[in-house]
């Protein structure tokens, strides 16, 4: 991934160049991780680019924010015209964007009160968030020393940035020990999600996917496949799972706005399956494309056209 430093951001209500979009590093946001923020994909489609589900991820954005009594200073409406505005103006066919709320410039001290709540809209060309040949052949991934963050610890609901550094620890781990991705099990053991992505397992015709319950955050691409594995008269468990159930799984798939939905072929270095992505994998994942790509009707309305 490499930025694009020629594009211009979107900050508090104005367009400006990229190397202008600064902060003061005495910003509460970068003592505390005092942020929230959405990851979204823009996809090139047959008639024109779109962005997947932009309201619900913007939905989702004040959510995290209400959680941390952080009042946002636009409202749901200018910040959907803002992200299709920024893409149009970057003059960009397919991107990732990236919305952010946070606590700048004020006072320092745990309480933030005081301090301003900023909103800033980035983006960039982003291609395989999980490796180039992810999608295709499958990821090989690990189950993390690290556990997810207990209930009553942290808000799992909210995508809030000081919250990553849970995630960044499995990714550090997993990369170290040279797997693309770790899994994270929950405060009780169960398993609960990758460092950025929620996981399907599927064993004897069954889907299985963890609950809210085991402090994942609800995913926007999550529902998306709930809602295709549904259309395929799949049947969704949601409850919780144990770790060996990785193990025995037919096949395995991780979703997410940057992970798109990726198969993964072993978990500590147990091959799932024939190690190859498996057929419901595969069906989910090219129908979930073919919306997003203008190739089939986008029945849902998942997408927001940006329009020239």
């Amino acid at each position: 991934m490499a930025f694009d430093e020629n594009s211009q951001i979107w900050f508090n209500g104005e367009f400006i160049p990229w190397h202008e979009a600064k902060i003061h590093v005495m910003s509460h946001v970068v003592h505390y991780g005092s942020n929230v923020f959405e990851g979204l994909r823009c996809y090139k489609t047959a008639s024109g680019s779109a962005i997947f589900r932009l309201e619900d991820h913007l939905k989702r954005l004040f959510r995290s924010a209400k959680v941390y009594r952080m009042e946002v200073p636009y409202t749901l409406d200018e910040l959907v015209d803002a992200c299709v505005a920024l893409v149009r103006k970057n003059k960009y066919d397919d991107a990732y964007i990236r919305p952010l709320i946070y606590r700048g410039y004020g006072t320092l001290g745990i309480d933030p009160t005081k301090c301003p709540v900023d909103a800033v809209i980035g983006l960039w060309p982003w291609g395989q968030y999980l490796g180039d040949e992810a999608l295709e052949n499958g990821v090989d991934v690990c189950v993390s020393s690290w556990r997810k963050i207990a209930p009553g610890t942290l808000a799992a609901l909210a995508k809030a940035g000081g919250q990553y550094l849970n995630s960044q620890l499995v990714k550090l781990e997993a990369k170290s020990n040279d797997f693309v991705e770790g899994i994270l099990l929950d405060a009780n053991g169960f398993i609960s999600e990758g460092s950025g992505e929620n996981i399907f397992i599927k064993i004897d015709g069954r889907v299985y996917t963890p609950p809210l319950s085991s402090s994942i955050l609800t995913g926007i691409t999550r529902q998306s496949a709930i809602t295709l594995l549904a259309e395929n008269g799949v049947e969704i468990v949601e409850q919780l799972l144990p770790r060996e159930m990785l193990y025995i799984a037919d096949e395995i798939f991780l979703t997410g706005t940057a992970a798109e939905i990726t198969p993964v072929r072993s978990v500590d270095k147990i091959t799932i399956a024939n190690g190859k992505p498996g057929k419901l994998t595969r069906a989910i994942q090219k129908q979930y494309f073919d919306i997003i790509k203008g190739n089939a009707e986008d029945k849902y309305n998942w997408l927001t056209h940006i329009g020239r």
